[in-house]
């Protein structure tokens, strides 16, 4: 929508709340600036008043990360890996997630369950790649698994013969699915490096390959190499979602910019296929720029809400931030081949809110679509919320593409605001759906990389979440290993 639109839409709007009606009936219409606007482009919203009512929600047990004891907590043993000059390092562990089937339980591949996961070493911010993670299926200590190393060689990317892949930098997260053909096939994360002069800017770009397995003796899996590597996804021409020349290929760069367009989270339905991804709205869906603080469908609520929090803002030190921020889970259909097919619009946007709402998880479960994604405070442009706060973020539907209502009225369904040196720190949290049950296992990983000496990013406990339609809450008590992934009965 032009600017010449949205004034237009505002005037018409400004009038008409100024009718008489009748004798003294007058109606005293809100102040309002000829800016103002209301443009929802058909996408779920996550809205400044599900916010700021979220805060009141803050502490209530039932939306609360339970209180882990840090005296408990350990390194994962199998992770580490030893340098070319012999040294042996301990290596932080954070993002993970686990092989699944199409329906989102895991999968058993040959008696094991495989997780995959970020991995590197703490004193280098850079060495970001994808590690594999495996144990038998029907044990659950942290002691339980092994490590199959990095899953991709640094000539991985140069075989592939991809425009895109040459340039990897870093491997980001995504997920990983059990194919109908006993395959197991890997979606993931091309991050380059930010080199202004190669015109690279960090770009994201949405990749899978199958990972080859092998078991080479009992007990012990390997990575036999990796097939079928490439490109999907990088944004396309930003109409839809922001592609990162949008973000920085201006001749000045807004380094409080966060372009995202990574988390691949495939998921099927009625025989296709389909990724769900972090990204950032497109030109055609509401995009970033100071006239979207004017937009009152970003706000929700009444008009006097709107009025009030709209110049809060505009007269507020996140200003600036909220300008920038169009936070969207976005979703592409691909072929059976893994290609990309089809753009669709976004599942869900957080434009003025936040540009980041992070590793999206989604799911079917008793006919209703439950689209999960983690977002810190930090990031966040809400009076009230501050840089200690972590969310996990709950959204449901009765179908793929929506209309996402809010779980728990607002959306929280998990939270917490510790000092980020607490070692039981927690973030990346994930739903995994549990056959059978309403209760689900959600993992997550466990203090901040590089903050201590002797303590690295790790498994965290898993611990229950109770889902029941709009509803979902921490389960009293059910604390697990480090790192479960399934439950059992005892």
């Amino acid at each position: 929508m032009k600017w010449e639109s949205f004034v237009k839409k505002a005037t018409v709007l400004t009038l008409s709340t100024a009718i008489f009606m009748g004798g003294s009936n007058l109606v005293h219409a809100e102040k309002k600036s000829p800016n103002d606007y209301k443009e929802d482009y058909g996408l779920s919203t996550i809205t400044r008043s599900n916010m700021k009512n979220m805060i009141q929600q803050h502490g209530d047990k039932r939306f609360t990360v339970p209180t882990f004891d840090a005296s408990t907590i350990q390194n994962i043993p199998s992770a580490t890996r030893v340098l070319e000059n012999g040294e042996e390092i301990k290596l932080d562990v954070w993002d993970t997630w686990p092989l699944q089937n199409s329906d989102g339980t895991v999968a058993e591949y040959n008696g094991y369950h495989i997780l995959f996961g970020l991995a590197g070493n703490p004193d280098n911010a850079q060495d970001t790649f994808i590690y594999m993670f495996y144990k038998k299926a029907d044990e659950n200590s942290i002691d339980a698994w092994k490590n199959a190393g990095r899953v991709f060689d640094e000539n991985d990317k140069y075989e592939a013969n991809d425009k895109y892949l040459k340039d990897l930098a870093e491997e980001w997260s995504g997920s990983a699915t059990y194919t109908s053909d006993g395959e197991i096939r890997l979606f993931y994360t091309n991050r380059t490096a930010f080199n202004e002069e190669q015109g690279l800017y960090g770009k994201q770009t949405l990749t899978t390959a199958q990972v080859n397995v092998s078991e080479v003796e009992d007990g012990t899996l390997q990575v036999d190499g990796v097939e079928d590597n490439k490109s999907i996804f990088e944004g396309g021409d930003g109409s839809v979602y922001q592609n990162v020349m949008q973000a920085f290929g201006g001749e000045k760069i807004d380094w409080k910019e966060n372009h995202t367009l990574r988390d691949p989270h495939y998921i099927e339905e009625n025989g296709h296929k389909y990724l769900v991804f972090e990204a950032n709205t497109g030109t055609d869906y509401g995009y970033s720029g100071e006239e979207s603080l004017y937009n009152q469908a970003y706000y929700g609520n009444s008009n006097h809400f709107f009025q009030n929090e709209k110049d809060w803002l505009l007269n507020s030190s996140k200003k600036e931030y909220a300008e920038l921020a169009n936070g969207a889970i976005g979703i592409v259909e691909i072929t059976d081949d893994y290609e990309l097919k089809k753009v669709m619009e976004p599942l869900l946007v957080s434009n003025t809110v936040t540009d980041e709402i992070e590793r999206p998880n989604i799911f079917k479960k008793d006919g209703k679509w439950y689209l999960f994604t983690s977002s810190r405070g930090s990031k966040m442009t809400i009076d009230g919320i501050d840089d200690e706060d972590i969310y996990m973020l709950g959204y449901v539907a009765n179908s793929l593409t929506g209309e996402f209502k809010p779980i728990n009225k607002t959306g929280i369904v998990l939270h917490h605001d510790l000092d980020p040196y607490d070692i039981t720190w927690t973030y990346a949290h994930y739903v995994i759906p549990q056959e059978g049950t309403d209760e689900a296992v959600v993992t997550s990983y466990m203090t901040n990389r590089g903050f201590f000496e002797d303590h690295k990013s790790t498994f965290a406990p898993s611990f229950k979440l109770k889902l029941k339609n709009k509803k979902s809450s921490v389960v009293e008590d059910s604390i697990l290993e480090q790192g479960q992934i399934t439950l059992y009965d005892k």
